[in-house]
């Protein structure tokens, strides 16, 4: 009896012989496991690359870099309405914080922005900046605009095929004084941008008023290299 009650407490060599190897499988399974879900997780994230690659593909060019100056617009927004909101210069404050020569760069091609007129090229591109200047300055006033719809009503503000819209407009004095302003300022612009020349009064005078004067200084550029021995000769009496 006694040796039953031993036998089964302390296990023999053949029952340890058999414990072992299930360990042993024990852990090999865990690490079977393990490599598994590696192996899910890898395959996961390289279809994840996959789609991503596809769908960077099918992005218009160009996308990346204006989505960077997006964000960077949107940073710019957001430091210049802090810097408002402190009462400091947004431009000074971002000029401390990177190098002068930079800074320098940035000040010039902002004054080459604010003033891209370089003088007359073509007719077109003059007339395309004008264009842009005048709509650049345009701004919308919602709360004039508000007021305009319920003076004329809806159906004059959102005018069909039958809405008689002749004399339903009222500009404001505000408005009326803006466009006047804007008038005189082209105006002002144009006379400097065609501002006569210097008067040299050493020049020999050869025109009877300003148009003839014009006129001869138009055949003089075209024509001066080739009637300049004929004039000379007229002058001193020596044509034949």
């Amino acid at each position: 009896m006694s040796e039953e009650i031993e036998s089964s407490i302390i296990p023999s060599e053949a029952q340890e012989e058999e414990v072992v190897p299930t360990r042993d499988m024990s852990k090999y399974k865990d690490k079977l496991r393990a490599l598994h879900k590696k192996r899910e997780e890898s395959r996961k994230i390289n279809h994840e690359h996959v789609v991503e690659e596809d769908r960077l593909k099918k992005l218009p060019k160009n996308f990346v870099q204006k989505r960077q100056r997006q964000e960077w617009e949107l940073e710019e927004l957001e430091g210049k309405k802090v810097a408002e909101e402190s009462g400091v210069d947004y431009d000074r404050v971002k000029s401390l914080h990177m190098q002068a020569d930079i800074a320098e760069k940035l000040e010039a091609a902002k004054r080459r922005k604010k003033n891209p007129d370089t003088g007359f090229a073509n007719y077109e591109a003059m007339s395309m900046r004008q264009y842009e200047r005048l709509t650049n300055g345009i701004k919308p006033d919602m709360e004039s605009y508000e007021q305009m719809k319920q003076v004329v009503g809806d159906d004059q503000f959102y005018p069909g095929v039958n809405t008689m819209i002749q004399g339903s407009h009222y500009p404001t004095k505000t408005a009326l004084d803006k466009l006047s302003g804007d008038v005189h300022t082209q105006m002002k612009k144009r006379d400097q941008y065609h501002r006569r020349r210097m008067f040299d009064p050493d020049a020999p005078i050869d025109y009877i008023n300003e148009r003839n004067r014009k006129f001869n200084r138009k055949l003089e550029r075209f024509y001066g290299p080739y009637t300049d021995d004929i004039k000379g000769d007229i002058e001193r009496g020596t044509a034949i």
